[in-house]
């Protein structure tokens, strides 16, 4: 979960859903949009990021629970102060992507059309930025690339700034992952030489219209139709691995 501090009512800004098969090494991310409009336990319909702001973590994977049948093991609530101290040591050397507009409007910067390399602050604004006509869905894509390039990046050299890694991530993340977990993940990784990141954005295509309903724009979605597809993209065939959530984002996972 990544959590706006700009927000004042409290809602979570990004909520992803990480998966890690042990076996497989295989790495697969999850983002459910924010408008998405769900059955909150004890609160009835609403847009899934406002779970985070009623209940905190416990109340964000009851729901996730509750409307598509994953039960998430983990959380990370990720302050967006330490996203880039994160992403620097991660990716020292920066991350390459191609902006197709010039991208200001809400994110403190002004980011340049063309293929450049962004650090850490500059992928911030990267990532957050949703002023066009792609709205959410835009910056939905936007993180998916991000993390799947850093993904890409980490190797033996990630591995030896893990600890300072850690030590930064205390004072911006919240998680119920212990470093023993985290220290594991990260080996296998490196060492199973794991390809690549898969990722699914909840609600898929052609599953979901826009409704104006009494908490704002929604995402009215085909529950069935996403829950079907959220089960077949995280199912292994090799095992039952465990599932972490973090987020764009994306609640006690």
């Amino acid at each position: 979960m990544g959590s706006d501090a700009r927000d004042e009512d409290g809602r979570s800004d990004s909520l992803m859903i990480a998966h890690y098969d042990q076996t497989t090494n295989d790495v697969k991310l999850v983002s459910i949009m924010r408008d998405t409009y769900v059955d909150i336990p004890g609160h009835g319909m609403n847009k899934i990021n406002a779970a985070f702001a009623f209940g905190g973590p416990e109340l964000v994977r009851k729901t996730i629970k509750q409307n598509f049948d994953i039960d998430v093991n983990y959380y990370a609530l990720a302050d967006f102060k330490g996203f880039p101290k994160i992403i620097d040591l991660l990716a020292p050397d920066g991350i390459e992507v191609d902006i197709p507009y010039e991208m200001s409007y809400g994110i403190g910067m002004t980011l340049h059309p063309g293929k450049q390399v962004l650090h850490g602050n500059e992928l911030l604004g990267y990532v957050r930025f949703r002023h066009d006509r792609l709205s959410d869905f835009g910056r939905v894509e936007r993180q998916q690339e991000v993390l799947t390039k850093v993904k890409e990046q980490i190797g033996v050299s990630s591995l030896m700034n893990l600890p300072k890694l850690l030590g930064v991530a205390d004072s911006y993340f919240d998680t119920n992952v212990d470093n023993k977990t985290i220290l594991t993940i990260g080996k296998g990784i490196v060492n199973g030489k794991s390809k690549g990141m898969e990722t699914l954005r909840i609600p898929v295509a052609d599953s979901y219209e826009d409704k104006r309903t009494n908490v704002g724009d929604v995402l009215d979605i085909n529950l069935d139709k996403n829950k079907q597809a959220l089960e077949e993209f995280l199912s292994s065939k090799e095992n039952e691995t465990d599932d972490a959530s973090s987020s764009e984002s994306n609640g006690s996972n």
